[in-house]
């Protein structure tokens, strides 16, 4: 057998929205419990994440090979293969996200668009509103606060530890570390793996989606009534 060699998977534009998404969302649960003066810092931060998660969808679509959707997102039948190890080598599905780690990856992309959403058209009913409040009834935002302050992020924050114990279990029960590849790109695997585009030219065309999703956001904030700077 080919002996392993480093194979680029995750492209850098991936890894600098993992590792600023992962600080936001730690930003998010801090400044949201203890509220005050730093629910300005929620929303811009919530703003951020909005940037991120729009910036992420887009580069499922184009980015590098192991970042799209359609290296990882599989069909039940395919995971059910995969839980039964009946898969081959030539699949390819333990590179990048595998088919149950694509299931928790959508599973947070999705709740965190949802916080977001939701955190748009919030209102605590003390001095914080959403930007997009305005345009929503009161019954309406009511709901959405009621989610993102309590199940939300509920939700969340089991996701996450369930995403941290998978991680964990990785690395003790398989001697698999999936922290690694994440900061500095490359995997241990067969010389024949395909490897993600990762040139400047990727990395160009990642800064402006990401500039065009900040100025979306940007964009969304200032629809709100006297909306702090982004």
């Amino acid at each position: 057998m080919n002996s392993p060699t480093p194979v680029r998977v995750w492209d850098l534009p991936t890894r600098l929205f993992h590792w600023t998404l992962v600080l936001c969302v730690i930003g998010l649960v801090v400044t949201g419990q203890i509220g005050g003066n730093l629910i300005e810092w929620h929303l811009r931060l919530g703003m951020v994440v909005g940037a991120l998660l729009i910036f992420r969808v887009l580069w499922g679509l184009v980015g590098g090979r192991w970042s799209r959707f359609a290296s990882f997102v599989k069909t039940p039948g395919t995971i059910v293969r995969y839980l039964k190890g009946q898969t081959g080598p030539d699949e390819h599905l333990d590179v990048g996200h595998n088919p149950l780690g694509a299931l928790s990856v959508l599973a947070l992309l999705g709740l965190l668009l949802l916080q977001v959403a939701t955190g748009l058209v919030a209102d605590d009913e003390i001095a914080t509103t959403g930007p997009l409040n305005r345009f929503v009834t009161s019954a309406q935002a009511s709901l959405a606060t009621g989610w993102h302050t309590e199940l939300g992020k509920l939700l969340l924050i089991v996701l996450v530890v369930l995403h941290i114990s998978a991680i964990v279990f990785y690395l003790k029960k398989k001697g698999q570390n999936l922290v690694r590849p994440m900061l500095h790109g490359d995997k241990p695997l067969p010389p024949d793996t395909p490897a993600s585009a990762d040139g400047w030219g990727q990395r160009l065309l990642a800064l402006v989606l990401f500039a065009a999703c900040v100025a979306l956001m940007g964009w969304v904030f200032s629809l709100g009534e006297a909306a702090p700077a982004f």
